[in-house]
């Protein structure tokens, strides 16, 4: 006959995909999607979504985005509301909108992600797997990391800031076509714009120096996953308090694609006509009119002023090595897992 010790200690174990971690106390999430991103993955996936969460012991509510913008506004009535954990699902559009909702508090809650968009480059570059049950397991075993973020003028991104040739191919793109055709959907715009391939003039200032010239384009990068280059920024971490930053000079078009195509293997670098570096301040300036990509998104034009936000928000990561991450730092992980038996409240 069982004691009754053995049984509060069996009580005390949750099952997490095909992991058993011990119980905690439950804990409410919010979780902010896009029912159009990643071919209207989302739609379909809601509901094994909030199951497996509420298995493993988040009781989750949602908010249905219903426009640009939105997801900002929900993020900071989450927290507002006191929900103890935010999850940002769709792709890196949806991130950035709620990333920028967050941003502005002063009590943060962690950010769990579920990269259910046509491009992912964030959740990537953190090693979360694109598979939403794996995504899910990461967030319900609740263990965070501190990451960076950027602050460009008065708008904010997670991952990527940009301008020039090529960097508006992200935001051009309809939002039907990318619905269809998922990532192939960029390779025909990024076609299309070749021919229109022109240099800008730059003046660029940071707390290291200046330089002008006319470059092709500029990125202004917090991790390594850019455009779905996984090395373009192969120095930058997500949590070293530095933007990577990337100029590609005056160039034809034959050398442009002599580059990306180092670019996927991460030899670029080392380029005449790539310069590279790292700072904590950068402000771009331009004559010519240039629009600003943010995350993938449409940013405004310029002139601009990046700022890093070293550890700005915890992020649910993949601290065990379960899945491919990369993140520099070594720091523990903080460890919060949760309990059971919840209810779903769909709003």
């Amino acid at each position: 006959m069982n004691n009754g010790n053995a049984w509060k200690e069996e009580q005390l174990l949750v099952r997490i995909g095909s992991h058993t971690v011990q119980k905690k106390p439950i804990k409410r999430a919010r979780l902010i999607y896009n029912p159009t991103s990643g071919r209207e993955e989302m739609k379909r996936r809601l509901s094994d979504i909030l199951t497996r969460l509420e298995q493993g012991g988040l009781e989750t509510s949602c908010h249905a985005t219903i426009g640009a913008g939105d997801a900002t506004l929900a993020a900071a009535e989450a927290i507002d509301r006191g929900f103890d954990l935010i999850i940002a699902a769709g792709g890196d559009g949806t991130l950035n909108e709620v990333i920028s909702g967050m941003a502005v508090k002063d009590q943060r809650p962690p950010l769990g992600i579920l990269p259910l968009g046509t491009t992912n480059d964030f959740a990537r570059a953190l090693g979360i797997p694109r598979q939403w049950e794996q995504a899910c397991d990461i967030i319900v075993r609740q263990q965070t990391r501190p990451i960076d973020i950027g602050r460009m003028n008065e708008r904010f991104f997670i991952n990527i800031a940009g301008g020039g040739s090529m960097t508006e191919l992200t935001y051009e793109v309809p939002s039907k076509l990318k619905t269809m055709l998922g990532q192939l959907a960029y390779y025909m715009k990024g076609i299309e714009k070749l021919p229109r391939f022109r240099p800008i003039h730059l003046a660029i200032r940071t707390d290291e120096g200046e330089m002008e010239g006319e470059f092709m384009l500029f990125l202004i990068a917090n991790s390594n996953s850019v455009g779905g280059f996984e090395k373009l920024a192969p120095q930058a971490h997500m949590d070293d308090g530095l933007f990577d930053v990337l100029l590609l000079k005056r160039c034809n078009l034959a050398d442009f694609i002599r580059i990306a195509t180092a670019a996927l293997r991460g030899e670029h670098i080392a380029d005449s006509h790539v310069v590279y570096f790292q700072t904590r301040h950068i402000e771009v300036m331009s004559e010519d009119y240039t629009q600003l990509n943010l995350d993938g998104e449409y940013g405004g034009t310029l002139p601009c002023r990046c700022t890093i936000l070293p550890s700005h928000l915890q992020v649910f990561h993949d601290a065990e090595g379960l899945y491919k991450g990369k993140l520099k730092n070594g720091a523990k992980a903080n460890d919060e897992q949760t309990e059971g038996d919840t209810h779903t409240i769909e709003e």
